[in-house]
């Protein structure tokens, strides 16, 4: 995704009024509340970005949009209200595909064994295995 596309998704849903709606406590009840709307692959994306997050080699300014998406998955005030079967959490992924573009070159392999090892640790070894790198 392009800088242009990316400033373009940040305009249509405001992400960065988000940023501040980001805390690892919210992402834990999300995940927690959720996970059947959201859906593992979605999680498993947001899971990458809070870890990449946390890395010395990711940059602020990609550390910004990440929490900035971060915070957007987490608040329930969206573009499209969680609640909504189906699509309710359509904009959250776009938000969410936004940032792992930006911060795609920092995702290491073992930024996605953190997300796997987690996505075990919470659903189990078998779900984590249906993961694809």
């Amino acid at each position: 995704m392009s800088d242009s596309d990316n400033q373009k998704l940040e305009q249509a849903i405001e992400v960065s009024r988000y940023e501040k709606d980001y805390s690892e406590k919210g992402l834990w009840e999300k995940i927690r509340d959720n996970v059947k709307a959201i859906g593992l692959s979605l999680i498993y994306k947001a899971l990458q970005l809070f870890y990449v997050a946390q890395s010395d080699n990711c940059p602020k300014s990609v550390k910004a949009g990440i929490f900035a998406a971060l915070g957007y998955f987490i608040s329930p005030l969206d573009l499209i209200p969680d609640f909504i079967p189906i699509g309710g959490y359509s904009d959250d992924a776009l938000a969410i595909a936004a940032a792992i573009a930006m911060a795609q070159i920092y995702i290491t392999d073992e930024i996605k064994q953190k997300a796997r090892d987690k996505i075990a640790s919470i659903f189990g070894e078998k779900t984590a295995l249906e993961l694809e790198n």
